[in-house]
């Protein structure tokens, strides 16, 4: 029998969180339900804030922005998640 992975802590208490908080891109991903292609291509169309980077394979988001983005509707105005 296969077990279910755990929610991470900063999605579980995403609300929680401040604004000034980030996250890393396995929050980001289980938050919006898509693939990382997807996140990367969001993010270059402008559609999702972009993250900052912390090192060279380290990428944060902020939480504030996240919020504003989902709360406005507008990510998936025009199309649907791939």
């Amino acid at each position: 029998m296969r077990s279910v992975p755990a929610l991470p802590d900063p999605l579980r208490n995403f609300s929680g969180l401040p604004d000034e908080a980030f996250v890393r891109l396995p929050v980001v991903l289980m938050l919006l339900g898509v693939s990382r292609a997807t996140v990367w291509r969001l993010c270059k169309s402008g559609a999702l804030p972009a993250p900052k980077k912390l090192g060279s394979r380290i990428s944060v988001w902020n939480v504030g922005a996240l919020r504003n983005v989902l709360n406005s509707g507008s990510l998936w105005k025009g199309s649907a998640p791939a």
